[in-house]
């Protein structure tokens, strides 16, 4: 059992339930403890913020309950529960880099600096290398050879990010890259910290005694790669720029072209002997042109006998520039325009579909032309089914696409686009989360799509998420608010039950700066995108930020005379109360809720949402109860909440995702009022619903609740 008199001990059980307060168990968890330091102190106390703030208020706790040996015996039986939940993390041995190139030349001095710092002796400082180089010279391929060669030396593993952005200010957060890594170091999402600081921490704690490869490549700046930074004394890890980083530390290793010999060694071992031989009357200009540019050169293998052409522009100065139009040159008219109409914005993952669309072709030869253009090395493959353009040939297929149809049909087309995924969005959305309150006229206009379930919408959801996120960007630059708040409303679903806020919180920003300039759409949207921002916040605990979003979904909601919006920025911020252990506070917002929603009378907007509402509402009040100790009243609202979500009393078929998240809260709460074999009976009704939803992230929420009952049982 934890023992509740050690300061350490009572820091570590707040830092965990801090860390799973990604997901809906990990919440009801840290409402509970705040219900139990309530019961140690006999009033409310705020909830920590940060690592300094749980470890002071760790330390109260402890000289409390030294005082009062009842306090600490309850104290230690919730704490022993919480020692059971979750299990060991961290145990995964990732294996990221990419497959090395087939025929690799030289960079023996470049090899000889990158090993020299892997084996350095641990002096306190990381073992830390910059890969620095221009676009395509090889830097991302010689780390990858380096990290392959010497698999021995790292064998728990290679850890790779690639932290390239498409548009301005889309590079991943170190936030962002944190929750990859984690994942892939065997952590379960429920117990990935929320914040940064935490993530940093946790990684760097399950890195101490690993021996292990990081590379970091396309790096932006010394902020993006430093959290990602540990001095780990078995961790080497590798960054890779086109400049060297203001500010990072690390051993400078400049990647240059290749010499001559070593250029025409890589020629030989692409092309063969023979070929190089019946070459040598254009070998030299060949050389001349490629000026020692890898990418250049396995580009020019195929065509050594020809005479290059003459050069001009920036491919006068550019191999990799000149190779890429040495290939375009090629293209038959068809592949030429399919080229340029996909490159009009840098769409993260390209799929046959979009790229059909954006073309104007069929779908089997939109297949056809993506893998054909992955082989020219123009594009690279991320996953299946999915591509993105390397920035050199995206920069030079938008500029032959503004030389071919201009300024003006480049923004059509981009348009285009953008409605093509908004329209996906909210009939993947509608089908999602087909019973919430939407917002905007073509969830009317279009439904719900077609999915065998809402898993599937949502699945689909995600598949598609960073092309969205890229569609709310775009929107955003081309001055549409109206387009820009539809699609962040339409990812709502995915907010909600997928759990990928370190993505989407820069589209909900953009949400709520566009509400402010909306057109023609609804006005109510003004209050959905604050509500939905604060949302966002919430979930990263920037409580002060989203206090401020919440407020404004109310006054906006009061101008306008939107009484479920009035009501749904209230009932919101009484869910951020519940996160600060404000219960008191929290229900006199849920009442203040409910009175409003008094005012809404038959035939009022919103009335057919009434009885959704009032069980929501309802089971929010059985959440404040629960954390003010009122154990059997909590019982009774969210039994009511859950009678409804089942379908009775008006559930009209019932919500079975709100069923689900209800029967959680109601086993956590019979669990706290010691009656565990009631909670276990929930928590197996709850998961065969979330099952058929595809909800991973809760079903292993539910794992978690159902470990810490089992304890109790023993």
């Amino acid at each position: 059992m934890v023992d509740p008199l050690s300061v350490t001990a009572v820091t570590g059980v707040l830092s965990a339930m801090s860390a799973s307060m990604a997901t809906e168990a990990g919440k009801a968890v840290y409402e509970s403890f705040g219900a139990v330091v309530r019961r140690v102190f006999g009033r409310e106390v705020p909830a920590p913020a940060g690592a300094r703030e749980r470890a002071e208020l760790a330390a109260l706790i402890v000289e409390r309950v030294r005082q009062e040996p009842e306090q600490a015996r309850v104290l230690a039986q919730w704490m022993g529960a919480q020692g059971a939940v979750g299990g060991p993390v961290g145990h995964g041995v990732p294996a990221l880099l990419p497959p090395s190139a087939r025929f690799f030349t030289d960079r023996a001095r470049q090899l000889a600096a990158l090993e020299r710092e892997a084996a350095r002796k641990p002096d306190g400082r990381g073992r830390l290398a910059a890969l620095v180089g221009p676009e395509l010279i090889g830097t991302t391929a010689l780390a990858v050879h380096f990290g392959h060669r010497e698999v021995e030396r790292f064998p728990d593993g290679q850890l790779y990010a690639d932290l390239r952005g498409g548009s301005l200010g889309s590079s991943p957060e170190p936030t962002v890259v944190l929750r990859y890594f984690l994942s892939r170091l065997g952590v379960p999402d429920p117990r990935i910290p929320p914040v940064l600081e935490d993530r940093v921490d946790l990684y760097r704690t399950l890195l101490a005694e690993r021996r292990l490869l990081v590379v970091l490549d396309h790096a932006q700046s010394a902020a993006q790669v430093r959290p990602l930074i540990t001095t780990a004394p078995g961790v080497f890890t590798v960054v890779i720029a086109r400049r060297p980083l203001t500010g990072l530390e690390a051993v400078l290793i400049e990647v240059g072209p290749l010499p001559d010999r070593d250029a025409k060694r890589l020629l030989t071992d692409l092309a063969g002997k023979q070929a190089v031989a019946a070459a040598r009357a254009t070998l030299p200009a060949v050389l001349e042109r490629c000026a020692g540019s890898p990418f250049a050169l396995r580009s020019a293998a195929q065509y050594l006998t020809a005479v290059p052409p003459a050069r001009n522009g920036a491919a006068a100065v550019d191999p990799v520039r000149a190779a890429i139009e040495d290939r375009y040159r090629e293209f038959d008219p068809r592949l030429a325009s399919f080229y340029r109409c996909n490159a009009l914005r840098p769409w993260p993952a390209i799929g046959v579909a979009s790229a059909a669309a954006a073309a104007g072709v069929p779908r089997d030869q939109a297949a056809r032309m993506l893998a054909e253009l992955t082989d020219l090395g123009l594009l690279e493959q991320t996953a299946a089914g999915r591509f993105r353009y390397r920035p050199a040939a995206r920069a030079h297929a938008e500029q032959e696409a503004l030389r071919e149809v201009g300024p003006a049909a480049r923004l059509a087309a981009t348009a285009g686009a953008i409605e093509r995924y908004l329209r996906f969005a909210v009939q993947a959305d509608y089908a999602a989360l087909p019973k919430r309150w939407h917002v905007g006229p073509l969830f009317s206009q279009l439904g719900p799509g077609r999915y065998e379930g809402e898993g599937a919408a949502l699945e689909a959801l995600g598949a598609e998420l960073g092309n969205l996120l890229e569609a709310v960007r775009a929107a955003e630059e081309l001055g549409d608010p109206d387009t820009v708040c539809q699609l962040v409303e339409a990812l709502w679903a995915v907010q909600l039950k997928a759990g990928q806020i370190d993505l989407m919180l820069p589209a909900l920003r953009s949400g709520a700066r566009a509400a402010g300039l909306l057109r023609d759409l609804d006005p109510r949207m003004v209050a959905r995108m604050h509500t939905q921002l604060a949302f966002g916040l919430m979930e990263a605990q920037l409580y002060d930020e989203a206090e401020v979003q919440l407020l404004a979904a109310a006054d906006a909601a009061r101008a306008t005379g939107q009484l479920v919006g009035q009501a749904t920025a209230l009932e919101s911020l009484g869910l951020l109360r519940l996160r600060q252990w404000r219960f008191r506070a929290a229900l006199a917002c849920f009442d203040d809720a409910g009175q409003v929603l008094d005012g809404i009378a038959e035939g009022d907007p919103g009335a057919q949402d009434l009885p959704r509402a009032r069980a929501l509402l309802q089971r929010h009040c059985g959440r404040a109860r629960r954390g003010l100790g009122d154990l059997a009243q909590a019982d009774d609202l969210l039994t009511g909440a859950l009678a409804f979500f089942r379908g009775g009393e008006g559930g009209e078929g019932g919500e079975q995702y709100n069923a689900a998240r209800t029967l959680s809260d109601l086993a956590e709460t019979r669990l706290l009022a010691g009656r565990p074999a009631e909670a276990l009976s929930l928590i197996e009704e709850a998961a065969a619903i979330l099952a058929g939803e595809r909800a991973d992230v809760h079903l292993i929420d539910l794992g978690v609740l159902r470990r810490r009952c089992q304890e109790a049982l023993r």
